[in-house]
């Protein structure tokens, strides 16, 4: 056929791949309109359809819908604005797909009831927004009020930064494993016991930063001390209750000294220190805060942390061989 020929469907048919009763429909429905009809009453095209069906193909497999085909189709809205909007709407798409993925590998992989499932699913598909809000309020519980804060309200300093450092950041295409911890930890920072243990910390670590003074030096934090002097102990298999031992905690007891304020020591006399050592060491070292960590550290795709429950284990088990009473408060 020359450029001035019409065609039938059939010869569109042939050219385009498409079936005659798709080029029907499509003629039905006023996307390539026939030109004119045969004596007979067959439809006959112009030359132009088969690069408009060609392109009528290409959308509808990309998924738009018939009435945006026909609008592009007859030039009533921009292919690329059009093409933006659809990628915007397959990204979200892709990612709520990839997301229930993660979440049925979990359930697989956990053997999780109907009941963690559905929660599973309603934790993992929160917005970036709503989970933002959860976690802020677990934080506002461990550390509202605490240390320093702008004209908003806002944590600023030492505080701010442990703050960010304790925020989970769910990404948009979640491996399993870190959807799996996202809604563990959702769970945890919803444990009154563990927001209390968290609190508690917490006030201790802004009482001795606030014994610094303006403009002090910051102090190194009690747990430091102990993963810095007892580590090697518990490496040497050093038993805490040894006389060997005494040293090491002698060490520890000066040191935290220094960083509390506090009078005492680990040989029988006056063991204020001690006490409110042993409580602190006791506080921090709740499974439930290491086990906060190490999710964290998954839905983040960080490196596991260094647990310092061996060395702050030893700790305890020697001052409890030397101490009793009830701990002292930060002076």
């Amino acid at each position: 056929m020359d450029g001035d020929a019409c065609y039938s469907i059939g010869d569109l048919a042939r050219r385009t791949g498409l079936t005659v009763k798709a080029i029907r429909f499509y003629s039905d429905q006023g996307i390539v309109p026939p030109i004119g009809r045969t004596p007979a009453g067959y439809r006959r095209y112009g030359v132009d359809a088969v690069a408009r069906l060609d392109l009528v193909r290409t959308l509808r497999e990309l998924g738009l819908d018939l009435p945006t085909v026909r609008r592009v189709v007859d030039r009533e809205v921009a292919l690329p604005e059009v093409a933006a909007a659809h990628a915007d709407a397959l990204a979200v798409q892709i990612r709520t797909l990839r997301l229930r993925r993660a979440v049925l590998t979990a359930v697989a992989r956990r053997g999780s009831t109907p009941e963690e499932m559905e929660l599973m699913h309603t934790l993992a598909r929160l917005s970036e927004d709503e989970r933002r809000r959860l976690v802020e309020d677990f934080l506002d519980a461990a550390f509202g009020g605490l240390g320093e804060t702008d004209a908003t309200g806002t944590a600023v300093g030492a505080f701010a930064g442990i703050r960010r450092s304790l925020t989970p950041e769910l990404p948009d295409d979640p491996e399993p494993e870190q959807v799996e911890a996202w809604v563990e930890l959702a769970e945890l920072s919803g444990d009154p016991g563990f927001r209390a243990v968290m609190r508690r910390v917490a006030e201790e670590h802004a009482e001795l930063a606030a014994g610094a003074g303006a403009g002090g030096v910051p102090r190194p934090h009690a747990v430091a001390v102990v993963r810095e002097k007892a580590g090697p102990a518990v490496a040497a298999g050093l038993d805490p209750a040894s006389e060997e031992a005494g040293a090491v905690l002698d060490a520890i007891v000066a040191r935290c000294a220094r960083i509390t304020g506090l009078p005492g020591d680990a040989r029988g006399g006056d063991d204020r220190l001690p006490r409110w050592l042993l409580a602190h060491l006791e506080a921090v070292n709740d499974p439930r805060r290491e086990r906060y960590l190490r999710l964290l550290a998954v839905v983040n795709g960080w490196p596991p942390p260094e647990s310092l429950t061996p060395p702050i284990d030893w700790t305890v088990r020697a001052l409890r061989a030397r101490t009793s009473g009830s701990p002292p408060a930060v002076r």
